[in-house]
């Protein structure tokens, strides 16, 4: 392999990585902030599942990434490296401050920076950009509406419970994690993929777009060690600024985001957990009483979402600037 496939793939895999820890975090935070299970054992337990998912829930999303977004006839290795680098410094920089940020969205403004300066706009499928934009930027409103809808449903069938069945919500919570996980590595490991086969397929290693068995292997367990590492300070964020949570309430966020991410990830619609799971959030503080959420915490991480497409974008542009220059 060359240096720069090389480059393009051990990024990927940090990307996987760190996307994992990231939108892990958000996945535990819940069951975390309500004691439902110690830190460690969240990560570990979910860990499992995040490597398993695209082996359960298969790889459709990075044929969506791989394929459906440019023409990699017209692109270089050089367009795919600047743009998973820019997703990476995004990610490193979100992480610092603790704002749960979409890796999803970093790697989608990468790619449109980086091959916008280095093909064109034109090499830019703009039916598939809107398939992937659309399911990103809705998949939050409806994480918002699921969650409010599961919350009123669990209350009215509990309606006349004792406390303990708070004790129950914790232990249901083991099951919906495990759920959440699966569908979030069937959705996020997938993107990995989708890069490092496109740019084997850019680099002529590959004739067709096949996800290589090695390639799955790989990003899964980019993935699962990530997760295993976790986001302390993201999972303070989304597990106890917008609200206390409370075991009802974790137990409605995570049964709301399993729903639409995994609906996604069999669908081959790419979404960012982090968005949904923290949408879902506010939709289950919402119903139970609309003040009871921190809407500025939401309006904060609302704004790190709007920000992150054009920002990476024009960090990729940049980034591809740079590689160019170098080689001259």
């Amino acid at each position: 392999m060359s240096p720069i496939l090389i480059a393009v793939i051990a990024l990927a895999l940090i990307y996987a990585f760190m996307n994992g820890m990231n939108d892990s975090s958000s996945i535990v935070a819940t069951m975390i902030s309500s004691r439902a299970m110690a830190p460690r054992a969240a990560l570990a337990m979910t860990a499992v599942a995040e490597f398993m998912g695209p082996f359960i829930f298969g790889i459709a999303v990075a044929k969506t990434i791989g394929r459906g977004i440019v023409n990699s006839d017209v692109i270089t290795t050089h367009v795919i490296l600047a743009a998973i680098l820019s997703a990476v410094l995004w990610n490193l920089f979100t992480s610092y401050l603790g704002v749960p940020s979409s890796s999803s969205h970093a790697l989608i403004g990468g790619l449109i920076g980086a091959v916008g300066m280095g093909a064109g706009l034109q090499a830019i499928h703009a039916a598939g950009l809107e398939k992937i934009l659309i399911p990103l930027f809705i998949a939050p409103v409806i994480g918002f509406i699921i969650g409010y809808i599961v919350l009123e449903i669990v209350v009215r069938l509990s309606w006349d419970a004792s406390p303990i069945i708070n004790e129950t919500f914790k232990r249901y919570q083991l099951l919906t994690v495990i759920v959440l996980g699966l569908s979030h590595s069937s959705n996020d490991a997938p993107k990995t993929m989708g890069i490092i086969t496109l740019a084997l397929l850019t680099e002529k290693y590959l004739n067709t777009f096949i996800v290589p068995t090695w390639v799955i292997l790989l990003s899964a367990l980019a993935m699962a060690a990530g997760t295993a590492v976790g986001g302390q300070r993201l999972i303070r964020t989304v597990g106890g600024k917008f609200y206390k949570i409370q075991p009802i309430d974790a137990f409605s966020t995570q049964l709301a985001s399993a729903l639409v991410v995994l609906t996604a990830s069999l669908t081959g619609g790419p979404v960012s957990a982090t968005q949904v799971i923290s949408s879902a959030v506010m939709g289950v503080g919402a119903a139970a009483r609309p003040n009871k959420v921190r809407w500025k915490i939401a309006q904060e991480i609302g704004t790190a979402w709007i920000l992150t497409i054009p920002s990476t974008a024009l960090v990729a542009a940049l980034i591809f600037k740079l590689l160019t220059r170098s080689l001259q």
